[in-house]
C-alpha cells in the first residue's frame, strides 16, 4: 500500500516524448489563432516545452562521446527559449501576435508532427527504415549490383555489410521542406509544385547517395578508409550542395517563404524593436 502514492507519481510525470508531443500541440494550435490576443502565450509556451524537451537530448549523446550533436542539441534548446523570449516580449507588449513567429510557430510543429512519429514511434521508423533499404537495393539491382540483403536494413556488397538507420532516410530534410512549404502564405498551385519538386528529388537523390556509399565501400574505391571518404566526405558534401540546390528552387517558386524568413530573421535580431 505505502507504494502507491510512489507508483500513481510515476505514472503521472510526463515522459520526455510526452513533453515532445505536447510542445507540437500548443505550437500547432497557436496557429489558426494567430488573430487571438493570447495566442502568443500558446506559441511561447511551445517553444519553452520544445526548448525543454532538447535540454534532455545532450546527455545521451556525451555518453556515446558525441561531442558535436551534443552541442547541437543545446543550440536548438537555446534557441527555442529565445524565440519564446520574443514571442512572449512582443505579446507583452502589443497583445498581437508576431507574424513571423506565427509562421516559424506553425512551421515547427508541421516539420515535428512529420518527422518525430518516425523518430519515436518504433514500429514507423522500421517501416521507413525498410522501405528505404527496399529501395536502394532495387536501383542497385537494375544495374546488376551483387547486392545481398542481409534483415531489415542491411546491406552487403562484397563481404562489406553498410546498415541504413533512420538518418539514412532522408525524413529530416522531408520534414523540414514539407513543413516551411505548407506554412507559408501562397497559391495552392505554387506549394504544390515545391512539394513535388523538393519530395522527388530529395528522396530520390538520397537513395542514390545511399547506393553510392554501398558501392564505394563494397568496392573499396578509397582504399581502407572508403566508407569514411564516402559517407562522410563526399556523400555529406554532395547532400548539402544538394539541399542548397533544392532549397534555391523552393524559394524561386516561393518568393513569400524568402520573405517571412527575412522578417523572422529581422525579429530575431532585433527581438525589442519595432518592425
Amino acid at each position: 500500500m505505502l507504494n502507491k502514492p510512489v507508483v500513481l507519481l510515476y505514472l503521472m510525470v510526463p515522459s520526455w516524448s510526452d513533453v515532445l508531443w505536447i510542445s507540437l500541440i500548443l505550437l500547432m494550435a497557436s496557429a489558426p489563432m494567430g488573430r487571438w490576443s493570447r495566442a502568443w502565450a500558446l506559441a511561447s509556451l511551445g517553444w519553452v516545452t520544445f526548448g525543454i524537451y532538447w535540454l534532455a537530448k545532450p546527455w545521451s549523446y556525451l555518453a556515446m562521446e558525441d561531442y558535436f550533436n551534443a552541442l547541437l542539441t543545446v543550440a536548438a534548446a537555446l534557441l527555442c527559449f529565445y524565440i519564446a523570449r520574443i514571442i512572449a516580449s512582443k505579446g507583452l507588449a502589443s497583445q498581437e501576435p508576431s507574424k513571423a513567429c506565427t509562421w516559424i510557430s506553425y512551421a515547427a510543429a508541421i516539420c515535428g508532427l512529420i518527422y518525430f512519429p518516425f523518430a519515436e514511434i518504433a514500429p514507423l521508423q522500421a517501416w521507413l527504415i525498410g522501405q528505404t533499404t527496399s529501395v536502394t537495393i532495387a536501383l542497385l539491382e537494375a544495374f546488376s549490383i551483387p547486392v545481398i540483403r542481409v534483415g531489415v536494413n542491411t546491406m552487403v556488397l562484397n563481404g562489406r555489410s553498410v546498415q541504413i538507420i533512420l538518418a539514412c532516410t532522408a525524413i529530416e530534410s522531408i520534414a523540414l521542406f514539407v513543413g516551411l512549404i505548407l506554412s507559408v502564405r501562397a497559391p495552392i498551385h505554387r506549394r504544390a509544385a515545391a512539394l513535388a519538386v523538393s519530395i522527388m528529388a530529395i528522396y530520390s537523390l538520397n537513395i542514390v547517395r545511399n547506393a553510392f556509399v554501398l558501392m564505394a565501400y563494397g568496392d573499396g574505391w578509397f582504399g581502407d578508409d572508403s566508407f569514411y571518404v564516402a559517407h562522410n566526405v563526399i556523400a555529406k558534401a554532395g547532400s548539402m550542395v544538394a539541399l542548397l540546390a533544392v532549397a534555391y528552387v523552393v524559394l524561386t517558386v516561393l518568393p513569400e517563404l524568402l520573405n517571412i524568413m527575412d522578417e523572422l530573421a529581422w525579429e530575431i535580431k532585433h527581438p525589442g524593436g519595432a518592425a
